[in-house]
């Protein structure tokens, strides 16, 4: 994991996605990333129904569980690949983000101004 604070798409230390399920690439529940993180998961996403179908048709079955994951449900927020969010959008199922648990890095992969207009906690942008 990173040695360093890691700050979230808002400038502040990142805050949790999820403890339960636990999410994050190093499974601490927020989206943090380093050089091993190759899917850049980054985006602190709340699970829909759409997108759970969409990520199955493309080969990332989230829904159903397995050994040491419990499977995601719509309402579930979980760190996703940056690039897998913009596969969402431009297929019009992505799914809402939340900017303070968000990696600051999504910005260097997706367009801030959709990050944003995605978000659910669009009141910390006060």
């Amino acid at each position: 994991m990173a040695d360093s604070p890691q700050h979230n798409l808002l400038g502040q230390p990142i805050e949790p996605c999820s403890m339960e399920p636990r999410t994050g690439f190093f499974r601490t529940g927020c989206c943090e990333t380093d050089e091993h993180d190759l899917g850049r998961h980054v985006v602190c996403a709340e699970m829909t129904a759409e997108f759970l179908t969409f990520s199955k048709l493309r080969g990332n079955d989230l829904s159903t569980p397995r050994p040491g994951f419990p499977g995601l449900r719509p309402g579930d927020r979980w760190c996703m690949c940056a690039a897998r969010w913009k596969e969402a959008l431009d297929a019009n199922v992505a799914p809402p983000v939340h900017l303070a648990s968000t990696h600051e890095s999504a910005a260097e992969v997706l367009e801030r101004d959709d990050l944003i207009r995605y978000a659910a906690d669009s009141q910390n942008l006060n």
